[in-house]
């Protein structure tokens, strides 16, 4: 028969192993999409659901964590952009294969709406794209304007979807004004404090993005999705 203290120490033994066993699961479906194996994060999350990991977790510390650190990798030239694109469509998939066991009162269509674009005058869209890219992966919506695009658009779109920020590239000094008359619109419309504005490009900097007022500056893609996370909860 067991005393009290030795039941007492076994329940502290069973929940540390818990732990350990929750973070090596969450490490395994980050691994998957670093290694971009569709098939091991099947596995994986095969594993994490019959160990009680809820599906949100799977996506939010799992999936999402290898996403990030795709993400840095490509901005740290470690890996290209190919290897991204991989790496995003099997974080789609396997993000796929776990919303379907998401409770019906846990499900939403995406962390938040981004409307996303090159402003007016600037046909440079690589990093754009990767942003996108990077922001889907991670949840969000994203409704992508392109190059060139017009800023009546933005505030357009802002207004049809009622988006939760508007991230804006700019990869010249001539284009970036456009980025500084995009704040003036979205005040003019009368929407300026219902959107955060995220600014991005070549040229721009953190003391630019001040200048002009908008909400935050990303260096690059991965720190979008960083700044991007950080904007909701403020």
């Amino acid at each position: 028969m067991q005393t009290g203290e030795c039941k007492k120490n076994r329940t502290k033994s069973i929940k540390k192993a818990t732990k350990m066993s929750k973070q090596v699961l969450l490490e395994q479906l980050s691994l998957a999409v670093l290694n971009i194996d569709e098939t091991a994060g099947v596995t994986a999350i095969e594993n994490a659901l019959s160990e009680g990991l809820s599906p949100v977790e799977i996506i939010e510390k799992g999936l999402s964590v290898g996403m990030l650190e795709i993400g840095s990798r490509f901005e740290n030239g470690e890996i290209f952009l190919p290897q991204v694109m991989m790496a995003a469509s099997v974080m789609n998939k396997l993000v796929d294969k776990v919303k379907k066991d998401i409770p019906a009162t846990e499900k939403k269509e995406g962390i938040a709406k981004v409307v996303l674009g090159t402003v007016e005058g600037d046909v440079h869209d690589i990093g754009k794209n990767i942003v996108k890219i990077l922001l889907q992966a991670n949840g969000f919506e994203v409704y992508d304007l392109g190059r060139d695009a017009l800023l009546t658009s933005f505030v357009e779109k802002v207004k049809e979807i009622d988006a939760d920020i508007v991230a804006s590239s700019a990869l010249m000094t001539g284009t970036m004004q456009g980025q500084a008359a995009l704040e003036e619109m979205l005040k003019e419309a009368g929407i300026r404090d219902k959107v955060k504005t995220m600014v991005g490009g070549a040229p721009c900097t953190e003391h630019w993005a001040k200048k002009i007022g908008a909400d935050a500056y990303a260096e690059n893609a991965s720190e979008a999705v960083t700044k991007a996370r950080e904007m909701l909860k403020a």
